[in-house]
């Protein structure tokens, strides 16, 4: 399994755009083995249910369920593993695709690692890249490693 490292590809003129979440989250400060605060982690929770609602708003709730766990994975990776204080999730229709980036402004690369069966984490990126795959999409990071995406094609509609 591997990992496209590059900017994500950048449609060229859309004929329809719109944007379903832009949404900046605000956690303390902790230092690098700390587990975050209750109401910080409770915040992934929020950035699922507001992502749940505009999709459905927007007439895009066919990708939702893949969408909300591709939110959920990266935002709580974003909250794990970058201590940064401010976590963004943007989501974009456009072209046929839905564009999902999560930016914590700390260099570094996530990892796909196999994690032993009694492990408690360390699956999220294994189920983003399942369900991205699965979906027709692709993931990957930002050149530095501050943002992380995903690219899930919108299935045609009836």
């Amino acid at each position: 399994m591997t990992t496209t490292t590059e900017k994500p590809p950048t449609p060229s003129t859309a004929r329809s755009s719109a944007t379903v979440v832009d949404e900046t989250i605000q956690v303390a400060q902790r230092s690098p083995n700390a587990p975050p605060r209750a109401e910080d982690a409770c915040q992934v929770g929020v950035l699922r249910r507001i992502t749940a609602t505009r999709l459905c708003r927007l007439g895009l709730g066919a990708r939702t369920d893949e969408v909300m766990l591709v939110v959920s994975e990266l935002v709580t990776n974003a909250l794990l593993h970058s201590s940064t204080q401010k976590i963004t999730l943007s989501i974009t229709a456009q072209d046929n695709m839905l564009w999902i980036t999560v930016r914590d402004g700390k260099p570094g690369k996530p990892m796909l690692r196999t994690p032993d069966a009694q492990a408690a984490s360390g699956r999220g990126l294994l189920i983003v890249d399942a369900v991205t795959r699965e979906a027709g999409g692709i993931w990957g990071t930002g050149a530095d490693g501050a943002a992380t995406w995903c690219c899930l094609p919108l299935p045609a509609r009836r």
